[in-house]
């Protein structure tokens, strides 16, 4: 798959010498507080890194976890994530390491996957399911002009305990960047 680019950002697919930029996204629990998943050592983030290498190169991938760098630098500052649900639909998840928080980076990177999303993969709902105490993510999909639907309890366990979450989404028709 080609890169996809923002106006701060370019989404590629990921490679293995992505493993250091990758474990210091994932292994920061800065990052992963706000996270489904605990953060990861070495061996986990290598782990996971092969499983994102394996599921991109199916014919059929079942979603695009993809690498998040800058125009200006290919080193990985974050990643994020488009992934087809049900007929239709896809879900949306994204995170950037947290030196590079306030920069716009997260909004650019989820602007690129939502023209992605409704343009090449032919969603017509997507849908971010984030925690209630993550301002700065609930920020970025009300930017993009996500709708709130509801309050999910005890959504995703994570950091040894169970955590709600917000769900909001987005339609194709009201998607205008």
């Amino acid at each position: 798959m080609d890169p996809l680019t923002g106006e701060r950002t370019v989404l590629r697919e990921f490679r293995t010498t992505d493993l250091d930029d990758y474990l210091s996204i994932a292994g920061d629990d800065r990052v992963t507080t706000w996270m489904a998943f605990d953060s990861y050592d070495r061996a986990k983030a290598e782990q996971n890194l092969a499983g994102i290498l394996q599921r991109s190169a199916q014919q059929d991938r079942p979603d695009y976890m993809l690498a998040v760098t800058r125009p200006d630098d290919d080193r990985v500052i974050g990643f994020a994530r488009i992934a087809p649900s049900a007929a239709w639909t896809a879900k949306l998840g994204y995170a950037i390491g947290a030196d590079h928080w306030g920069r716009g980076y997260a909004t650019d990177a989820a602007r690129v996957l939502l023209r992605f999303a409704f343009g090449p993969l032919g969603r017509h709902r997507v849908t971010a399911a984030i925690g209630p105490e993550n301002e700065a993510s609930i920020a970025v999909v009300k930017r993009l002009g996500f709708t709130y639907e509801g309050h999910l309890r005890d959504h995703v366990f994570t950091n040894g305990a169970w955590r709600d979450s917000l769900l909001y989404s987005l339609l194709e028709q009201e998607h205008t960047v």
